[in-house]
């Protein structure tokens, strides 16, 4: 090995940068051409961190592995739930999970023991779904159905029936987790509530974006606010922009390095999207994260992200969890590069004031986030992600070479 070591690795979107949908962009094939040496091995650490969540890490790796080119494992890909493997006090309970794809056999390989989905707990209360007339049942069942009391709601991503899961969820949550009884208003805070995937739209192959998880968030929030009057409250929040799941993928960075045996830890983080408010926006809240983490070393500070009326914080007890499950990250910053081949419009038109391109009136990220023009700045600006590996090459002056790394 060249005694020459680069210290960056890449953190690579897929929708938009790599795929519109099921196809390829022409671009992603000539980029990891130069990511690889002549055996097909990365030259550098590769992660791919997608806000998608309704299949399994190895279904998307087979997917990346047709489309680029090159073999891809799945411990090179994060699900917007991966980080959900963190959070064991759930583990044992039984949680409700909602998205679409294979739900229980996700929650199962996140480790999961008790999950139960939308139309099972539909099954067994057929008269809670009541909005599709053609599903409503003509005779009602003479017994109750028993099933366990849910104790916690899992969103992976939007489901295909809303109205079923939307009226489903509010039921578990306004009565304790007992989804047929008596709605009762001063069941507040209501269980837990795990999100993954905030994405408001995602580019496919229509010329404008898609609706994502995002908007069946917006929905669920809407409609909770609205019959009780009292905002809906979530446990946790995962899938870019969130801090833990940078943090996850600076590990599966750190994990990939250590096996091309990497005497040097990788302090740079290079994070390639096609979306201001996930990508850009989480890269940069995960640069400041990490630059105030090690401005601070043990102080009693929350790392805050930004200034405006939402507030996101880290706290030392949930730093704490990552450290435990993920040890202390090695990297010193996170920068964020944006292509024009998804979601971001290079030729639409830009406030004279940049201040006013992120108002409440238009703002797409999560309410719980802070609205602050300065995390939507994206580091680079490049046409594709092929332009973005020369950059980043450029940048770190790295020359690769068929089989060796060098600097």
């Amino acid at each position: 090995m060249s005694s020459f070591q680069p210290s960056f690795g890449l953190l690579f979107d897929i929708d938009g940068v790599l795929v519109r949908g099921k196809t390829p962009i022409p671009a992603a094939k000539k980029a990891f051409q130069k990511l690889v040496n002549s055996q097909g091995q990365f030259l550098v650490p590769v992660v791919f961190v997608t806000n998608a969540g309704n299949c399994l890490r190895q279904t998307k790796a087979d997917q990346l592995s047709d489309i680029l080119g090159v073999t891809i494992s799945q411990d090179q890909v994060m699900m917007s739930h991966s980080p959900l493997r963190m959070f064991r006090q759930y583990h044992d309970k039984c949680v409700l999970v909602s998205g679409q794809g294979p739900v229980l056999d996700i929650a199962k390989y996140l480790g999961f023991s008790n999950p139960i989905t939308v139309d099972s707990v539909r099954e067994s209360y057929p008269f809670l779904d009541m909005v599709d007339h053609t599903r409503r049942p003509n005779i009602l069942p003479s017994a109750a159905v028993d099933i366990p009391k849910i104790d916690a709601v899992i969103l992976f991503g939007e489901p295909t029936r809303w109205e079923t899961n939307l009226q489903i969820i509010i039921d578990v949550l306004l009565t304790g987790g007992h989804p047929a009884k008596l709605h009762q208003n001063d069941n507040y805070p209501h269980i837990p509530l795990l999100a993954c995937n905030m994405d408001l739209m995602w580019m496919a192959e229509a010329r404008s974006p898609r609706f994502g998880h995002g908007i069946f968030m917006v929905c669920l929030e809407n409609i909770y606010k609205k019959i009780t009057g009292k905002e809906l409250k979530y446990e946790a929040l995962m899938g870019k922009p969130s801090e833990v799941t940078y943090h996850f993928a600076e590990y599966l960075i750190r994990t990939k390095a250590a096996e091309m045996q990497w005497n040097k830890p990788v302090q740079t983080l290079y994070a390639i999207g096609d979306n201001l408010m996930t990508d850009i926006y989480g890269a940069n809240l995960y640069n400041r994260h990490l630059q105030e983490r090690h401005s601070r070393k043990g102080s009693a500070a929350l790392v805050q992200a930004g200034s405006g009326a939402r507030v996101t914080t880290v706290s030392q007890e949930e730093e704490a969890v990552w450290e435990s499950e993920l040890s202390y990250p090695s990297a010193t910053q996170c920068k964020s590069v944006l292509v024009c081949t998804g979601i971001y419009n290079p030729h639409a038109e830009v406030p004279a004031d940049p201040s006013q391109s992120v108002t409440e009136t238009v703002y797409h990220g999560h309410r719980d986030f802070r609205i602050d023009p300065a995390l939507v700045e994206p580091g680079h600006i490049v046409p594709d992600v092929n332009a973005a590996v020369d950059l980043i090459f450029q940048l770190e002056t790295f020359v690769p070479t068929s089989d060796k790394r060098t600097l």
